[in-house]
């Protein structure tokens, strides 16, 4: 247990949020000190069984985004349960969720029921489309928003043909959008004392994601030159190889080119037109890309590194997952953060990209058993002992 103040302490979270971009959300909020009740069903969260674990129901994946969480086991098919979950809406400062709207409706808990029960709430709905379009409703995951959202399309102009990225990048960029988004929306409850229905897409976020640069000569009526941010498109645009490995390495800045053709004995290209603007060199930056990967090959990565570190010009190693465990910098800061699991031993998990005054968010709940805190919870909301007997005897799978 940690003495440090979070921002959230005293903020009630029902979640009701499965596979990663839900949880993640509320990952998010518990470590900033909420607090963050999961609400599971019998069979509980699917990613529960997804990679490697030491006992049931205990995955790497599961592991991963549901620390600082309690878990309740409900079933929403039974009144009983219904009644229970709607005491726990009583104590709520959000309730968020990441069923299809038609799904959550025929269960009895759509935004206006929701509201006109506790009508200081915030309640959040993670939808793979907006509900008033041609696409509300429909089932969407990573793989599919990957493709719809154009980052697949983007591999085309590279690789002739689309690609998934390979991380779960639309469910972890949403999670960051909605937890965000909830925020604001509690801030304005602090202010106005009431609630609010706020729904985040998957879809229309990506889009607007992949746009924020894709956009390029579109954002102008009519088009000046169409869609498609060229130094990202660029086929060049990638590693660069050096004598012994790879490098990734980005001269940005007027100042930086200087440096990059000076250290590498190359001041021609310094008054070369093609490359003595940033709005130049995006015009031919297949050209400079390619001049780039030429001067590379020269050198291994260790002396680029360096020589590139004293001239000011960013530029790193290309890691492996396995080398990220081996990271002199991941090392020193401690990101790695290991702990016992009461019932799941020794594991080692990722910090998070916040400190707040200087140290870590800490870890005030480990991550649960399938509805490991039910009684407990269901007690705090003053459910009766033989409520609790019966949820208890008829939801819990061995």
């Amino acid at each position: 247990m940690s003495s440090q103040k979070l921002p959230l302490e005293g903020v009630r979270i029902l979640d009701l949020t499965t596979v990663i971009m839900g949880p993640y959300t509320t990952q998010v909020l518990g470590d900033f000190g909420a607090d963050v009740i999961k609400i599971e069903e019998p069979e509980g969260d699917m990613t529960r069984v997804i990679g490697p674990s030491r006992n049931p129901r205990m995955s790497s994946l599961f592991l991963g985004s549901n620390r600082n969480k309690r878990s309740v086991i409900l079933n929403l098919k039974k009144n009983l349960d219904k009644n229970i979950l709607w005491k726990l809406i009583d104590t709520a400062d959000m309730f968020v969720h990441n069923i299809r709207p038609q799904k959550i409706k025929s269960l009895g808990f759509d935004p206006d029921k929701v509201l006109e029960r506790n009508p200081k709430i915030i309640y959040g709905g993670l939808h793979g489309y907006r509900e008033d379009g041609p696409y509300g409703g429909a089932p969407a995951y990573d793989d599919v928003i990957q493709g719809q959202s154009g980052i697949s399309g983007t591999f085309i102009s590279r690789d002739n043909e689309p690609n998934l990225v390979p991380t779960i990048v639309a469910d972890k960029s949403i999670a960051l959008m909605a937890s965000s988004g909830l925020l604001a929306a509690y801030i304005q409850q602090l202010k106005t004392r009431k609630g609010s229905y706020l729904e985040v897409s998957m879809f229309e976020g990506m889009v607007g994601y992949v746009l924020l640069e894709h956009q390029y000569g579109n954002t102008f009526v009519p088009s000046m030159g169409g869609e498609g941010y060229p130094r990202a498109l660029s086929p060049q645009r990638k590693p660069y190889k050096t004598i012994d490995g790879y490098i990734c390495i980005l001269a940005y800045t007027d100042k930086q080119w200087k440096n990059f053709w000076t250290t590498t004995d190359n001041e021609i290209f310094a008054k070369d037109e093609r490359f003595s603007t940033n709005a130049c060199r995006a015009i031919n930056i297949d050209e400079l890309y390619n001049i780039v990967a030429k001067i590379l090959l020269t050198k291994t990565s260790s002396d680029w590194l360096q020589i590139f570190k004293n001239a000011e010009i960013p530029s790193g190693a290309v890691n492996t997952l396995n080398d990220l465990n081996k990271d002199p910098h991941l090392i020193a800061t401690n990101f790695f953060r290991s702990y016992n699991h009461p019932t799941e031993g020794h594991i080692k998990i990722p910090d998070t990209a916040f400190q707040l005054n200087r140290k870590s968010l800490p870890i005030r709940h480990h991550q649960p058993k399938p509805g490991e805190q039910t009684e407990e919870i269901l007690r705090e909301a003053g459910i009766k002992e033989k409520e609790i007997k019966n949820i208890l005897k008829n939801n819990f799978i061995d």
